[in-house]
Protein backbone atom coordinates (compact mmCIF):
# COMPACT_ATOMS: atom_id res chain seq x y z
CA UNK A 1 0.00 0.00 0.00
CA UNK A 2 1.44 3.36 -0.97
CA UNK A 3 2.03 6.14 1.57
CA UNK A 4 -0.34 9.10 1.62
CA UNK A 5 0.85 11.98 -0.56
CA UNK A 6 3.06 14.56 1.10
CA UNK A 7 1.17 17.71 2.01
CA UNK A 8 2.53 20.52 -0.14
CA UNK A 9 4.02 23.31 1.92
CA UNK A 10 3.81 25.80 -0.93
CA UNK A 11 1.92 28.55 0.89
CA UNK A 12 4.02 28.28 4.04
CA UNK A 13 7.26 28.21 2.04
CA UNK A 14 6.23 31.26 0.03
CA UNK A 15 5.33 33.15 3.20
CA UNK A 16 8.68 32.16 4.67
CA UNK A 17 10.58 33.23 1.56
CA UNK A 18 8.81 36.59 1.55
CA UNK A 19 9.74 37.13 5.18
CA UNK A 20 13.38 36.50 4.29
CA UNK A 21 13.46 38.88 1.32
CA UNK A 22 15.15 41.75 3.18
CA UNK A 23 17.79 39.40 4.56
CA UNK A 24 18.33 37.89 1.11
CA UNK A 25 19.04 41.33 -0.35
CA UNK A 26 21.42 42.16 2.50
CA UNK A 27 23.23 38.85 2.01
CA UNK A 28 23.35 39.31 -1.76
CA UNK A 29 24.98 42.71 -1.36
CA UNK A 30 27.58 41.18 0.95
CA UNK A 31 28.41 38.42 -1.54
CA UNK A 32 28.51 40.71 -4.57
CA UNK A 33 30.87 43.01 -2.68
CA UNK A 34 33.48 40.23 -2.59
CA UNK A 35 35.74 39.97 -5.64
CA UNK A 36 35.66 36.22 -6.33
CA UNK A 37 36.82 35.82 -9.89
CA UNK A 38 38.07 32.38 -10.84
CA UNK A 39 41.65 33.70 -10.63
CA UNK A 40 41.09 35.40 -7.26
CA UNK A 41 41.22 32.42 -4.86
CA UNK A 42 41.35 34.54 -1.72
CA UNK A 43 38.02 36.10 -2.71
CA UNK A 44 36.47 32.74 -3.53
CA UNK A 45 37.57 31.53 -0.10
CA UNK A 46 35.87 34.50 1.56
CA UNK A 47 32.63 33.45 -0.14
CA UNK A 48 33.30 29.87 0.96
CA UNK A 49 33.75 31.02 4.57
CA UNK A 50 30.40 32.81 4.41
CA UNK A 51 28.52 29.88 2.85
CA UNK A 52 30.14 27.35 5.18
CA UNK A 53 29.05 29.30 8.25
CA UNK A 54 25.46 29.41 7.08
CA UNK A 55 25.34 25.72 6.20
CA UNK A 56 26.73 24.55 9.52
CA UNK A 57 24.04 26.62 11.20
CA UNK A 58 21.31 24.39 9.72
CA UNK A 59 22.95 21.07 10.46
CA UNK A 60 25.07 20.41 7.40
CA UNK A 61 28.43 18.70 7.80
CA UNK A 62 30.75 20.72 5.55
CA UNK A 63 33.90 19.38 3.93
CA UNK A 64 36.28 22.07 2.73
CA UNK A 65 38.35 20.91 -0.24
CA UNK A 66 41.63 22.67 -1.09
CA UNK A 67 43.15 21.94 -4.49
CA UNK A 68 46.85 21.73 -5.37
CA UNK A 69 48.20 24.25 -7.90
CA UNK A 70 47.31 23.40 -11.47
CA UNK A 71 48.90 24.08 -14.82
CA UNK A 72 51.03 27.20 -15.10
CA UNK A 73 50.71 27.71 -11.35
CA UNK A 74 46.95 28.31 -11.39
CA UNK A 75 45.53 28.14 -7.87
CA UNK A 76 41.79 27.65 -7.52
CA UNK A 77 39.88 28.62 -4.42
CA UNK A 78 38.39 25.99 -2.13
CA UNK A 79 35.27 23.96 -2.82
CA UNK A 80 32.57 23.06 -0.32
CA UNK A 81 30.73 19.73 -0.09
CA UNK A 82 27.98 20.02 2.52
CA UNK A 83 25.90 17.01 3.53
CA UNK A 84 22.81 16.57 5.67
CA UNK A 85 21.21 13.21 6.37
CA UNK A 86 17.45 13.01 6.39
CA UNK A 87 15.00 10.80 8.28
CA UNK A 88 13.85 8.72 5.30
CA UNK A 89 16.29 6.01 4.30
CA UNK A 90 16.70 5.09 0.66
CA UNK A 91 15.20 1.66 1.36
CA UNK A 92 12.03 3.37 2.60
CA UNK A 93 11.77 5.76 -0.36
CA UNK A 94 14.21 8.52 0.57
CA UNK A 95 16.27 10.06 -2.19
CA UNK A 96 19.66 11.74 -2.38
CA UNK A 97 19.59 15.21 -3.96
CA UNK A 98 22.57 17.27 -5.08
CA UNK A 99 22.27 21.05 -5.32
CA UNK A 100 25.15 22.62 -7.24
CA UNK A 101 26.24 26.24 -7.55
CA UNK A 102 29.51 28.11 -8.00
CA UNK A 103 31.26 30.82 -6.04
CA UNK A 104 33.47 32.27 -8.78
CA UNK A 105 32.69 34.99 -11.29
CA UNK A 106 34.28 36.08 -14.57
CA UNK A 107 35.31 39.47 -13.20
CA UNK A 108 38.77 40.76 -12.29
CA UNK A 109 39.81 41.86 -8.84
CA UNK A 110 38.65 45.42 -8.20
CA UNK A 111 35.37 45.09 -10.09
CA UNK A 112 33.28 44.98 -6.92
CA UNK A 113 34.63 48.37 -5.84
CA UNK A 114 34.38 49.87 -9.31
CA UNK A 115 30.86 48.60 -9.92
CA UNK A 116 29.28 47.90 -6.53
CA UNK A 117 25.94 46.27 -5.80
CA UNK A 118 23.00 48.52 -6.58
CA UNK A 119 19.23 48.19 -6.48
CA UNK A 120 16.93 50.19 -8.72
CA UNK A 121 13.32 49.28 -8.13
CA UNK A 122 13.22 45.50 -8.40
CA UNK A 123 16.41 45.15 -10.44
CA UNK A 124 19.75 44.49 -8.74
CA UNK A 125 23.08 45.00 -10.48
CA UNK A 126 26.63 44.02 -9.63
CA UNK A 127 29.36 41.53 -10.57
CA UNK A 128 28.01 38.02 -10.14
CA UNK A 129 24.58 39.19 -8.96
CA UNK A 130 22.97 36.67 -11.29
CA UNK A 131 25.82 34.31 -12.18
CA UNK A 132 25.92 32.77 -9.69
CA UNK A 133 25.73 34.55 -6.36
CA UNK A 134 22.00 35.14 -6.67
CA UNK A 135 21.42 31.49 -7.53
CA UNK A 136 23.78 30.06 -4.90
CA UNK A 137 22.17 32.24 -2.23
CA UNK A 138 18.70 31.14 -3.36
CA UNK A 139 19.70 27.50 -2.93
CA UNK A 140 21.08 28.18 0.53
CA UNK A 141 17.94 30.07 1.52
CA UNK A 142 15.71 27.25 0.25
CA UNK A 143 17.63 24.79 2.43
CA UNK A 144 17.19 27.13 5.41
CA UNK A 145 13.45 27.23 4.74
CA UNK A 146 13.23 23.44 4.69
CA UNK A 147 15.17 23.29 7.94
CA UNK A 148 12.86 25.85 9.55
CA UNK A 149 9.80 23.82 8.50
CA UNK A 150 11.26 20.55 9.79
CA UNK A 151 11.29 18.89 6.36
CA UNK A 152 13.51 15.82 6.62
CA UNK A 153 11.76 13.21 4.43
CA UNK A 154 14.79 12.51 2.24
CA UNK A 155 17.81 10.27 2.44
CA UNK A 156 20.45 13.01 2.01
CA UNK A 157 20.79 16.57 0.80
CA UNK A 158 24.14 17.70 -0.59
CA UNK A 159 25.14 21.22 -1.56
CA UNK A 160 28.24 21.53 -3.74
CA UNK A 161 29.81 24.97 -4.17
CA UNK A 162 32.69 25.14 -6.64
CA UNK A 163 35.43 27.75 -7.22
CA UNK A 164 36.19 27.51 -10.94
CA UNK A 165 33.04 26.88 -12.99
CA UNK A 166 33.60 29.98 -15.11
CA UNK A 167 36.83 28.54 -16.53
CA UNK A 168 35.54 25.01 -17.09
CA UNK A 169 36.10 23.57 -13.60
CA UNK A 170 39.69 22.39 -14.20
CA UNK A 171 40.39 21.92 -10.49
CA UNK A 172 36.98 20.76 -9.30
CA UNK A 173 35.85 18.45 -12.10
CA UNK A 174 36.95 15.25 -10.37
CA UNK A 175 35.28 16.38 -7.15
CA UNK A 176 32.04 17.23 -8.98
CA UNK A 177 31.92 13.83 -10.63
CA UNK A 178 32.73 11.99 -7.41
CA UNK A 179 30.11 13.95 -5.46
CA UNK A 180 27.48 13.26 -8.13
CA UNK A 181 28.09 9.52 -8.10
CA UNK A 182 25.09 7.73 -6.56
CA UNK A 183 22.81 10.77 -6.44
CA UNK A 184 19.19 10.32 -7.47
CA UNK A 185 18.64 13.92 -8.63
CA UNK A 186 20.64 17.03 -9.41
CA UNK A 187 19.46 20.65 -9.16
CA UNK A 188 21.60 23.36 -10.74
CA UNK A 189 21.50 26.75 -9.03
CA UNK A 190 22.33 28.92 -12.03
CA UNK A 191 19.74 31.67 -12.38
CA UNK A 192 16.71 31.20 -14.60
CA UNK A 193 16.58 32.45 -18.19
CA UNK A 194 15.36 36.01 -18.67
CA UNK A 195 11.81 34.74 -19.30
CA UNK A 196 11.90 32.52 -16.20
CA UNK A 197 12.57 29.23 -18.00
CA UNK A 198 14.55 26.46 -16.38
CA UNK A 199 17.31 24.76 -18.35
CA UNK A 200 16.56 21.16 -19.25
CA UNK A 201 19.44 20.58 -21.65
CA UNK A 202 22.93 21.90 -22.30
CA UNK A 203 25.10 20.97 -25.23
CA UNK A 204 28.28 19.06 -24.63
CA UNK A 205 31.62 20.36 -25.85
CA UNK A 206 34.48 18.35 -27.34
CA UNK A 207 37.81 20.03 -28.13
CA UNK A 208 40.18 18.58 -30.72
CA UNK A 209 43.70 19.26 -31.93
CA UNK A 210 44.64 18.15 -35.42
CA UNK A 211 48.37 18.08 -36.13
CA UNK A 212 49.38 17.92 -39.78
CA UNK A 213 52.83 16.57 -40.56
CA UNK A 214 54.26 17.42 -43.97
CA UNK A 215 57.77 17.62 -45.41
CA UNK A 216 59.95 20.71 -45.63
CA UNK A 217 61.70 21.75 -48.84
CA UNK A 218 63.12 24.88 -50.46
CA UNK A 219 60.09 26.66 -51.88
CA UNK A 220 62.04 28.16 -54.80
CA UNK A 221 64.57 25.50 -55.81
CA UNK A 222 62.85 22.14 -55.20
CA UNK A 223 59.27 22.58 -53.97
CA UNK A 224 58.35 19.21 -55.47
CA UNK A 225 60.35 17.52 -52.72
CA UNK A 226 58.07 19.02 -50.06
CA UNK A 227 54.63 18.09 -48.78
CA UNK A 228 52.74 21.21 -47.79
CA UNK A 229 51.06 20.79 -44.39
CA UNK A 230 49.44 24.23 -44.70
CA UNK A 231 47.63 23.19 -47.87
CA UNK A 232 46.34 20.05 -46.19
CA UNK A 233 45.25 22.20 -43.25
CA UNK A 234 43.36 24.51 -45.62
CA UNK A 235 41.46 21.57 -47.06
CA UNK A 236 40.74 20.32 -43.54
CA UNK A 237 39.24 23.67 -42.56
CA UNK A 238 36.85 23.60 -45.51
CA UNK A 239 35.88 19.97 -45.03
CA UNK A 240 35.39 20.18 -41.27
CA UNK A 241 33.41 23.42 -41.42
CA UNK A 242 31.19 21.71 -43.98
CA UNK A 243 30.06 19.27 -41.27
CA UNK A 244 27.78 22.02 -39.95
CA UNK A 245 24.19 21.31 -40.90
CA UNK A 246 24.64 17.53 -41.10
CA UNK A 247 23.04 16.94 -37.70
CA UNK A 248 20.47 18.91 -35.72
CA UNK A 249 21.82 20.79 -32.68
CA UNK A 250 25.44 20.26 -33.71
CA UNK A 251 27.99 23.00 -34.38
CA UNK A 252 31.58 22.52 -35.53
CA UNK A 253 34.08 25.36 -35.44
CA UNK A 254 37.70 25.48 -36.58
CA UNK A 255 38.78 28.24 -34.24
CA UNK A 256 42.58 28.19 -34.54
CA UNK A 257 44.88 27.47 -37.49
CA UNK A 258 48.67 27.64 -37.24
CA UNK A 259 51.14 26.71 -39.99
CA UNK A 260 54.69 27.28 -41.14
CA UNK A 261 57.61 29.43 -40.07
CA UNK A 262 58.97 31.08 -43.24
CA UNK A 263 57.55 31.94 -46.64
CA UNK A 264 60.45 30.29 -48.51
CA UNK A 265 59.96 26.87 -46.92
CA UNK A 266 57.32 24.38 -47.99
CA UNK A 267 55.30 24.17 -44.80
CA UNK A 268 56.24 21.03 -42.79
CA UNK A 269 53.70 21.26 -39.97
CA UNK A 270 50.30 22.75 -39.18
CA UNK A 271 47.85 22.66 -36.31
CA UNK A 272 44.09 23.13 -36.08
CA UNK A 273 42.00 23.56 -32.94
CA UNK A 274 38.37 22.53 -33.28
CA UNK A 275 35.37 22.84 -30.99
CA UNK A 276 32.31 20.61 -31.38
CA UNK A 277 29.06 21.31 -29.53
CA UNK A 278 26.27 18.73 -29.61
CA UNK A 279 23.09 18.00 -27.69
CA UNK A 280 23.72 14.28 -27.28
CA UNK A 281 26.65 12.00 -26.62
CA UNK A 282 25.69 10.05 -29.75
CA UNK A 283 26.11 13.19 -31.87
CA UNK A 284 29.49 13.96 -30.30
CA UNK A 285 30.58 10.47 -31.28
CA UNK A 286 29.24 10.88 -34.84
CA UNK A 287 31.16 14.12 -35.35
CA UNK A 288 34.30 12.59 -33.85
CA UNK A 289 34.13 9.75 -36.38
CA UNK A 290 33.52 12.20 -39.22
CA UNK A 291 36.56 14.31 -38.27
CA UNK A 292 38.70 11.19 -38.08
CA UNK A 293 37.47 10.04 -41.50
CA UNK A 294 38.42 13.40 -43.03
CA UNK A 295 41.82 13.29 -41.32
CA UNK A 296 42.49 9.77 -42.64
CA UNK A 297 42.40 11.09 -46.22
CA UNK A 298 44.63 14.20 -46.38
CA UNK A 299 44.42 16.24 -49.56
CA UNK A 300 48.19 16.53 -50.11
CA UNK A 301 50.24 13.38 -50.78
CA UNK A 302 53.00 12.95 -48.24
CA UNK A 303 51.11 14.61 -45.37
CA UNK A 304 49.53 12.87 -42.38
CA UNK A 305 47.01 14.10 -39.82
CA UNK A 306 46.91 13.17 -36.14
CA UNK A 307 43.60 13.71 -34.32
CA UNK A 308 43.63 14.23 -30.56
CA UNK A 309 40.58 14.84 -28.39
CA UNK A 310 41.81 17.29 -25.77
CA UNK A 311 38.71 17.58 -23.63
CA UNK A 312 35.10 16.50 -23.40
CA UNK A 313 32.38 18.15 -21.34
CA UNK A 314 29.45 15.75 -21.70
CA UNK A 315 26.03 16.94 -22.81
CA UNK A 316 23.29 17.52 -20.27
CA UNK A 317 20.66 15.68 -22.27
CA UNK A 318 16.90 16.18 -22.33
CA UNK A 319 15.86 12.76 -21.03
CA UNK A 320 12.62 11.13 -19.83
CA UNK A 321 13.98 11.31 -16.25
CA UNK A 322 14.69 15.04 -16.48
CA UNK A 323 11.25 15.56 -18.05
CA UNK A 324 9.68 13.89 -15.01
CA UNK A 325 11.67 16.27 -12.80
CA UNK A 326 10.39 19.16 -14.90
CA UNK A 327 6.81 18.02 -14.37
CA UNK A 328 7.41 18.10 -10.63
CA UNK A 329 9.02 21.53 -10.89
CA UNK A 330 6.01 22.80 -12.83
CA UNK A 331 3.69 21.53 -10.10
CA UNK A 332 5.80 23.30 -7.46
CA UNK A 333 5.81 26.48 -9.54
CA UNK A 334 2.07 26.36 -10.12
CA UNK A 335 1.50 25.99 -6.39
CA UNK A 336 3.17 29.37 -5.81
CA UNK A 337 1.60 31.03 -8.85
CA UNK A 338 4.61 30.99 -11.20
CA UNK A 339 4.36 29.87 -14.85
CA UNK A 340 7.30 27.69 -15.80
CA UNK A 341 8.88 26.57 -19.04
CA UNK A 342 12.12 24.88 -20.00
CA UNK A 343 14.83 25.72 -22.51
CA UNK A 344 17.89 24.12 -24.06
CA UNK A 345 21.13 26.08 -24.37
CA UNK A 346 24.50 25.73 -26.03
CA UNK A 347 26.33 26.94 -22.92
CA UNK A 348 27.96 24.45 -20.57
CA UNK A 349 28.33 24.36 -16.81
CA UNK A 350 28.86 22.06 -13.86
CA UNK A 351 25.42 20.56 -14.57
CA UNK A 352 26.95 18.92 -17.66
CA UNK A 353 29.45 17.06 -15.48
CA UNK A 354 26.71 15.91 -13.11
CA UNK A 355 24.60 14.71 -16.05
CA UNK A 356 27.65 12.90 -17.40
CA UNK A 357 27.57 10.73 -14.28
CA UNK A 358 24.08 9.55 -15.21
CA UNK A 359 22.24 11.81 -12.76
CA UNK A 360 19.02 13.45 -14.06
CA UNK A 361 19.31 17.17 -13.50
CA UNK A 362 17.49 20.46 -14.00
CA UNK A 363 19.39 23.74 -14.09
CA UNK A 364 18.40 27.40 -13.88
CA UNK A 365 16.59 27.01 -10.58
CA UNK A 366 17.74 30.35 -9.19
CA UNK A 367 15.89 33.67 -9.49
CA UNK A 368 15.37 35.41 -12.83
CA UNK A 369 18.42 37.25 -14.16
CA UNK A 370 20.39 38.05 -17.29
CA UNK A 371 23.23 39.81 -19.11
CA UNK A 372 25.67 37.47 -17.38
CA UNK A 373 29.39 38.16 -17.85
CA UNK A 374 28.74 41.81 -18.68
CA UNK A 375 28.63 45.13 -16.81
CA UNK A 376 24.85 45.08 -17.33
CA UNK A 377 24.33 41.83 -15.37
CA UNK A 378 21.03 41.99 -13.47
CA UNK A 379 18.76 40.08 -11.12
CA UNK A 380 15.01 40.61 -10.75
CA UNK A 381 14.62 40.54 -6.98
CA UNK A 382 10.83 40.40 -7.26
CA UNK A 383 11.28 36.83 -8.52
CA UNK A 384 13.29 35.76 -5.47
CA UNK A 385 10.54 34.65 -3.01
CA UNK A 386 8.63 32.60 -5.58
CA UNK A 387 11.75 30.91 -6.97
CA UNK A 388 13.06 30.06 -3.49
CA UNK A 389 9.68 28.64 -2.44
CA UNK A 390 9.44 26.65 -5.67
CA UNK A 391 12.96 25.26 -5.21
CA UNK A 392 12.33 24.31 -1.59
CA UNK A 393 9.07 22.57 -2.51
CA UNK A 394 10.78 20.75 -5.37
CA UNK A 395 13.53 19.48 -3.06
CA UNK A 396 10.93 18.26 -0.57
CA UNK A 397 8.95 16.51 -3.29
CA UNK A 398 11.90 14.83 -4.97
CA UNK A 399 13.33 13.72 -1.64
CA UNK A 400 10.37 11.49 -0.86
CA UNK A 401 9.70 8.79 -3.48
CA UNK A 402 6.62 7.64 -1.54
CA UNK A 403 4.75 10.57 -3.11
CA UNK A 404 4.84 8.77 -6.45
CA UNK A 405 4.83 5.21 -5.22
Amino acid sequence: MSAPPRRRLSAELLDGARSLQARYLHDLEQLVSIDSGSYTPQGVNRVADWVQHRLTGIGFAVERVTFPPGRQGFQAGDALVARKKGALAESAGGRRILLAGHMDTVFDEGTAAARPFSLSGTIAHGPGVSDDKGGLLAGLTALELLHAHGVDAYDELVLLATPDEEIGSPASRELIEETARGMHYGLGLECARENGDLVIARKGVADFRLTVEGRAAHAGIEPERGANAALTAAHLVVQIQALNGHWDDVTVNVGVVRAGTRANIVCPEAELRIEVRAATTADVQRVTRAIQEIADHPAVPGTTVLVEQLDLCPPMEDTPASRRMLEEACRAASAVGVPLGAAATGGVGDANLIAGMGVPILDGLGPVGGADHSPQEWLDVSSVPHRIAMLADLVASLGDARDTA
